[in-house]
């Protein structure tokens, strides 16, 4: 693990590079801010994930820059201006005053700039993530799309459980993490499904826009039955070219891959102690806690209760 605690040792012209290690693929870039003095800033890493406590006092004027081969989630769990600009390659810049419980994502090898002239205190939360890492098994190709100062408190909470993972430093959590991560890269923004995109299919298999419609669907209603006939009406395809095409974009027919999603689901709530197996079966649609076991089972090749033993 890597962990860096200080008062502004960084400035907008240092590219400052934490070692986690070897065998870890994540070596980040950190965030330039200047001046450097105008800022606390903490750093902890491990396992390819790295995360970053900002704090700037009201009153100071501070920028923020960064631009590197990771993606950059940046929370904002306080704060206002009372002048500045939040601005992504590629998007129209916000002047939003208050920006206290907003998001920004900045994927990676886009340039971010943003500056503040901080009206109230100013703490951010930042995660530094690998693109390789966020690869879906089923959607290698997965993309994801900037967003400034935006507000979705489902992947607010699961990013604030991945910082806290980070931070907390317990071999223990490694698996928590990866499903973490898992269920983040469903989260992160995507492109938008465009009305006036025709109903046609890339190569074969999904647009784009139609693919993020049905996971986004998927995601929504994971612990429900989904009609075949409502996920071809989301792509406006009939529902046996939409069949066709689904397992050409995933490689899983639109069933198996609903199971896979509440499988993925259900390892995240199983690391929490809290939950029991017949509560979680439940919340994810089983009415039997026999048919969630043999599910997943089925796709882990674990009981649900062997598999939280990883968390005990």
């Amino acid at each position: 693990m890597a962990t860096y605690s200080g008062r502004g040792s960084f400035d907008q012209s240092q590219v400052r590079q934490f070692d986690l290690g070897a065998d870890i693929a994540l070596v980040a870039a950190t965030v330039a801010i200047s001046p450097s003095h105008a800022i606390k800033r903490h750093c902890t890493g491990r396992n390819g994930l790295m995360t970053e406590s900002l704090f700037a006092p009201a009153g100071t004027r501070i920028e923020l820059r960064f631009n590197a081969a990771a993606h950059l989630l940046l929370m904002y769990d306080e704060g206002a201006r009372g002048d500045g600009e939040t601005h992504i390659e590629g998007l129209h810049p916000s002047k939003l005053r208050n920006f206290a419980d907003k998001l920004t994502f900045v994927p990676a090898g886009r340039a971010y700039h943003e500056w503040h002239e901080v009206s109230t205190s100013m703490r951010v939360s930042v995660l530094y993530l690998d693109p390789a890492r966020l690869r879906r098994p089923l959607d290698a190709d997965a993309i994801f799309v900037p967003r400034i100062l935006f507000e979705d408190p489902v992947l607010w909470k699961t990013a604030a459980k991945l910082k806290s993972i980070i931070e907390r430093n317990q071999a223990r959590g490694i698996p928590y993490s990866e499903a973490l991560v898992q269920v983040l890269s469903h989260e992160l923004p995507q492109p938008d499904q465009d009305p006036d995109h025709p109903p046609a299919v890339s190569r074969g298999g999904l647009a784009t826009w139609q693919m993020c419609a049905v996971t986004g669907y998927v995601e929504r209603h994971l612990s429900e039955q989904i009609s075949l006939a409502k996920l071809a009406e989301l792509t406006r395809l009939s529902e046996q070219h939409f069949c066709r095409a689904f397992k050409k974009s995933f490689g899983l027919p639109p069933h198996q891959y609903h199971v896979h999603r509440r499988i993925e689901r259900a390892k995240l709530l199983l690391a929490d102690q809290a939950n029991s197996v017949t509560d979680i079966a439940l919340m994810l649609g089983y009415s039997q806690t026999s048919a969630f076991s043999v599910a997943f089972r089925k796709t882990t090749g674990r009981s649900p209760r062997d598999f939280r033993r990883d968390f005990a």
